[in-house]
């Protein structure tokens, strides 16, 4: 709570151009500090390798970290439009090209588009850094919180990926 705190008031005094580089570090400190995963929310996945990090009624949606190692350099995202979409579990959300192929990216829930990570447009290499904390591709207001229950939590996605590797 507190390096939340030191962290905020410092974003405010720093010129815009330099904001992005303090997001991105601030990520990182925040997984240095915590011993969990309390810089996300609910993290939960798909088998075909979407992630939904929720927080209260928003999900962020992107590639596991798994599905970034096989895809290598990401070099572009194909970000939707925002324009307050219904998204139904299982509409291709987006889609990633990589050095090695293009992926579509699903929506493991129903939701309404409420944002999409504009930083991957200029840097797409974010779902490479950090998939979950800078790499998310959209954002939806959580329409059917019950499909949640359908995704796995990360110890069963670890016992999975067990299974296809």
């Amino acid at each position: 709570m507190v390096s939340s705190i030191i962290l905020n008031s410092m974003f405010k005094s720093i010129p815009s151009v330099l904001k992005h580089a303090v997001k991105v570090h601030s990520n990182v400190a925040c997984r240095a500090i915590s011993s969990t995963n309390s810089c996300y929310g609910r993290l939960l996945f798909s088998k075909s390798h979407e992630y939904v990090n929720v927080t209260d009624k928003t999900a962020r949606v992107g590639i596991s970290d798994h599905a970034q190692k096989e895809l290598g350099d990401v070099v572009y995202v194909d970000l939707p439009q925002v324009d307050g979409q219904e998204m139904a579990a299982g509409d291709v959300a987006a889609s990633v090209e990589s050095v090695k192929a293009v992926a579509e990216v699903y929506s493991p829930i129903s939701g309404v588009l409420k944002a999409v990570n504009t930083y991957l447009e200029n840097s797409p290499g974010l779902v490479n850094l950090d998939p979950v904390a800078d790499g998310w591709i959209i954002e939806l207001e959580v329409t059917k919180p019950e499909e949640l229950d359908s995704l796995m939590d990360e110890a069963a996605y670890a016992k999975y990926l067990e299974t296809v590797e």
